[in-house]
C-alpha cells in the first residue's frame, strides 16, 4: 500500500460546442454494503492524501481523547470544511470562547472564506483574511479543546509528534484498516495522512454502519443532522446530505470526495488534476452503480459550461 499512486483512468470529459475540449483522469472505488468492491477505475489501492475527507475520523479521535461537546452541531463543525458564512464564524467563536480562547490560539493560517458569497461579503465590507474564516477553523478549535480536556499542551498541537496528532492517526488507521503510508502538511497546517481510496471508502462505510450511540455513529449522525455546518449553504457535500436522507459525504481538496449510505455502500474518488468540477459528475455515476438516485444527483450528473453567457457544453462522466 505504500507504493506511489500510479494515477487514474479517464473519468470525465469536457464538451464544448460538441467538441471534446479536455479529459479529467482520476481514480474511484465503489463498495457494497458488505464492504466488497463492486466497481473501480484507476489506482484505488495506493495511498493518496484524502485531505479534508479525513475529518470525520479525526473527530472520532478527538472524542476518544476527551473532547466533550453537548451540542451535536458543534461536532458537525469540528468535522467541517466550512464556507465562512456568518453562522459558521459565530459558532467557531463560541467554541473558542467557552474554553477561554480566541482565534489567536488557532494555528490555521489567516484566510478569506472559501464560500464565494461569504468571501464577497467580507471584501465588500473592507475586511481581509482572518484565522477564524479559514475553512478548517472548526477542526482546529476541536483540536484545541481536545488538548485542554486531555491535559496536553496547546503549543505545537498541530505537529505530527504531538499526542493529539498521534491519537488522530490511530483513529484514521483503525477506520481505514490501513497503516498510514505518508505524512504531509495540509493546507491548514495540521498533518494530512495518506491512505488508499479503498481504505477511505471503507472508513465512511464503517461510520454509517456503526451502532447507534457509538462514537463513530455520533459523528456521522451529527454531520448528517447539520449538513450546512459541514460545508455551507451551497457546498456540494451539504447539498448531497440534504438531498439524500442517510447519506454521509465529505469533500477534500485536490478533487477528493467520499460518501456512504447505510445498507447500500460507499464511494471514494480522486480527480488527478484536483479539478472540483469533475468530482460531482463522477460521484453521481458511482452512486448510481449502487442504485442510489435522487433529484440532487440529476442536478450534478453534468455540470454546464458557458460561452457568451449561455450553456454551450458540459463536464460529464465517461466512467
Amino acid at each position: 500500500m505504500a507504493k506511489t499512486y500510479e494515477g487514474g483512468a479517464p473519468l470525465a470529459e469536457v464538451i464544448r460546442s460538441e467538441f471534446v475540449e479536455g479529459v479529467h483522469r482520476g481514480s474511484v472505488v465503489v463498495l457494497d454494503a458488505s464492504g466488497a468492491t463492486v466497481a473501480a477505475a484507476g489506482d484505488v489501492a495506493s495511498a493518496i492524501f484524502p485531505r479534508s475527507s479525513s475529518k470525520p475520523m479525526q473527530a472520532i479521535g478527538m472524542l476518544r481523547a476527551g473532547l466533550s461537546l453537548s451540542d451535536p452541531a458543534d461536532l458537525a463543525l469540528v468535522s467541517a470544511s466550512h464556507a465562512g458564512e456568518e453562522f459558521h464564524l459565530e459558532r467557531v467563536g463560541a467554541l473558542l470562547a467557552r474554553a477561554g480562547l480566541d482565534e489567536s490560539a488557532l494555528h490555521c493560517p489567516p484566510d478569506l472564506p472559501v464560500g464565494e458569497a461569504a468571501r464577497d461579503a467580507v471584501l465588500r465590507a473592507g475586511g481581509g483574511p482572518t484565522r477564524i474564516q479559514m475553512n478548517c477553523s472548526g477542526k482546529h478549535s476541536g483540536m484545541l479543546l481536545t488538548c485542554l480536556a486531555a491535559g496536553w499542551p496547546l503549543d505545537g498541537y498541530w505537529r505530527p509528534e504531538h499526542p493529539l496528532q498521534q491519537r488522530l492517526r490511530e483513529s484514521i488507521e483503525e477506520f481505514t484498516g490501513e497503516e498510514v503510508a505518508a505524512v504531509g502538511v495540509d493546507g491548514c497546517g495540521a498533518p494530512v495522512l495518506a491512505v488508499s481510496l479503498t481504505g477511505l471508502a471503507g472508513a465512511f462505510l464503517r461510520l454509517v454502519s456503526a451502532e447507534v450511540g457509538s462514537l463513530p455513529r455520533t459523528v456521522a449522525d451529527a454531520m448528517r443532522a447539520y449538513p450546512e455546518l459541514v460545508g455551507g449553504t451551497q457546498a456540494d457535500d451539504t447539498r448531497l446530505m440534504r438531498g439524500i436522507p442517510g447519506l454521509l459525504a465529505k469533500v477534500g481538496a485536490e478533487g477528493v470526495i467520499a460518501a456512504a449510505l447505510p445498507g447500500v455502500g460507499a464511494v471514494a474518488l480522486k480527480i488527478d488534476d484536483g479539478a472540483a468540477r469533475a468530482r460531482m459528475p463522477v460521484l453521481v455515476s458511482a452512486l448510481r452503480r449502487l442504485g442510489v438516485d435522487a433529484p440532487v444527483l440529476t442536478e450534478y450528473a453534468e455540470l454546464p459550461l458557458f460561452g457568451g453567457g449561455v450553456p454551450v457544453g458540459a463536464v460529464r462522466p465517461v466512467w
